[in-house]
């Protein structure tokens, strides 16, 4: 599967945002798909999960504030992100695999679409 991240821009604090992930060559649906997202100088975090065997779930960070979704017809997942504060600035990743449990590693995903970056102002 082929992963097309994209949505992010510049928005204030307090804004919102909606990312999506479109997948090409497979299904999304068989796959577990997770955002992760990383800020300048730092590590590659998790940031939320959705599968149709675990549902979903997020990071403590970003759990009410953000949501993730997926439209099969559109094979399409998405990061819906309000109530958004400077410290969520960082380039975001959709990622996905074949085993839809719910994991939080880098390592734990076969397939990786390019970077979209969010930057959020004070």
């Amino acid at each position: 599967v082929q992963l097309q991240a994209s949505g992010g821009g510049l928005v204030q604090a307090g804004g919102s945002l909606r990312l999506s992930c479109a997948a090409s060559g497979r299904a999304i649906s068989y796959y577990g798909a997770a955002w992760f997202r990383q800020a300048p100088g730092k590590e590659r975090d998790f940031v939320a999960h959705i599968s149709g065997i675990t549902g979903t779930n997020y990071a403590d960070s970003v759990k009410g504030r953000f949501t993730i979704s997926r439209d099969n017809a559109k094979n399409t997942v998405y990061l819906q992100m309000d109530s958004l504060r400077p410290e969520d600035t960082a380039v975001y990743y959709c990622a996905a695999d074949p085993w839809s449990r719910f994991r939080i590693g880098v390592r734990d995903y076969t397939y990786w679409g390019q970077g979209t970056l969010v930057t959020v102002s004070s």
